[in-house]
């Protein structure tokens, strides 16, 4: 028998065909090519991480016979005792009455947006989103084939309808949002527009994920409640919220350790928990040990560190953009974060203008089309200003302006 190539293809489940590359992880090949001045990828400034500290950690950890013993073995799904009392008082800090049994620790809050997508999204599901959006959360509830539903940028503070809103969609929808600092625009929710999604999730009965991933970074401002704070204080108890809290450390701390948890009422955390033991039984119980030690003592110093080093380069590329950008270019203005979402002329794309960036000026940012779960607009682009030095993002944003400003 003449032996045949399996046809992969055709065996994969129905599911993959919503799987597909993220253009954010492509780019960040980029990186390792020196010659590049990059805006592409949103994600911390090396320079910052407390290694010093997690060193000690790990020092102190594996040095112990009994601490090892511990660190190197199995452990529990729902995640390391000591570190989820912590995130219980962190929480409470921000308004949120919880206890460790409201609490799962997952490998990222990227692998909390997993499982919240195979516990609540049936295929033909809605999914509610703005837009634009995380495009991290659309790779992750893709493999569940979800129907996305785009919610206008100004929906919530101009009002919407929501029979309209749902018209021909299943009911019930999981509504994925970040007010604080959101990836791709660095925008936030007011708390006018906060009360408005928490209004309109009771009228469409919307289990909401809140994804708080950059709320630690603030520099300007003042800071609003959460959604789950918000929530708690209309219902009364966290038992009775349809707020999901995904909370991490890898902004702040550092995203080797994969240290991310979900917030939520116990009824939910109990079948997360189911999930994430058929997923990877846990978290490294090692990485959650010294994560637990990291941020016993001076996270809020380390964090204050974090917000002034973020701050600075955020003024600095808003100041740059003020200063080099042509007329007809717009674009947001954080308080907090790492992200600018740039409007560029109309009729331009932001995918052409990458390739022109990258092959006449050496320089990568992120087009944003990517971002949109159904109508895209191609005429933007992200700017992540966590990586480059302040004189890198003027120098970067003077190419980038020379270049808009060159047409094409």
């Amino acid at each position: 028998m003449t032996p045949t190539t399996p046809d992969w293809a055709a065996r994969f489940s129905d599911r993959m065909a919503r799987v597909r590359a993220s253009e954010i992880r492509e780019l960040l090949k980029l990186l390792d090519q020196p010659d590049i001045l990059s805006f592409a990828g949103g994600i911390p400034d090396p320079g910052l991480f407390p290694a010093a500290r997690i060193q000690a950690g790990y020092e102190a950890v594996l040095a112990d016979p009994e601490l090892s013993r511990q660190a190197l073995q199995y452990s529990v799904s729902e995640g390391y005792l000591p570190l989820r009392r912590w995130i219980t008082e962190r929480m409470a800090r921000d308004g949120v009455a919880c206890d460790e049994h409201n609490i799962i620790l997952t490998a990222g809050s990227q692998q909390a947006l997993d499982l919240i997508g195979r516990l609540f999204i049936s295929p033909g599901g809605t999914v509610i989103v703005a837009a634009p959006t995380y495009l991290g959360a659309l790779q992750a509830f893709n493999p569940s084939q979800p129907d996305y539903l785009d919610l206008p940028e100004t929906a919530l503070s101009d009002g919407v309808d929501p029979d309209a809103l749902m018209a021909g969609r299943a009911p019930g929808p999981l509504g994925y949002f970040v007010p604080d600092f959101a990836n791709p625009t660095g925008q936030s929710l007011t708390l006018a527009e906060r009360e408005a999604l928490l209004d309109l999730a009771e009228q469409l009965d919307m289990t909401l994920v809140e994804d708080a991933a950059y709320r630690e970074l603030r520099f300007d401002g003042e800071p609003a409640p959460t959604l789950l704070a918000l929530d708690i204080a209309r219902h009364g108890s966290i038992e009775n919220a349809r707020t999901l809290f995904c909370g991490t450390l890898s902004k702040t701390l550092s995203p080797a350790l994969r240290i991310g948890w979900v917030c939520g009422p116990r009824a939910v955390i109990e079948k997360l928990v189911l999930l994430k033991q058929g997923a990877d039984l846990h978290v490294s119980t090692v990485n959650q040990m010294v994560a637990h030690r990291a941020v016993s003592e001076g996270y809020d110093q380390h964090l204050g560190m974090l917000r002034a080093a973020y701050g600075a380069k955020a003024h600095a590329i808003l100041a740059a953009l003020a200063r080099h950008m042509p007329a007809s270019v717009s674009w947001s203005k954080p308080q907090g974060g790492m992200f600018v979402w740039v409007k560029l002329p109309p009729g331009m794309d932001g995918a052409a203008l990458l390739e022109r960036a990258l092959a006449e000026e050496r320089l990568a940012f992120v087009p944003g089309a990517p971002f949109f779960a159904e109508s895209a607009d191609a005429n933007t682009l992200r700017l992540s200003y966590s990586l480059p030095t302040q004189a890198q993002i003027d120098d970067g944003v003077r190419r980038l302006a020379g270049l808009i400003g060159r047409g094409g």
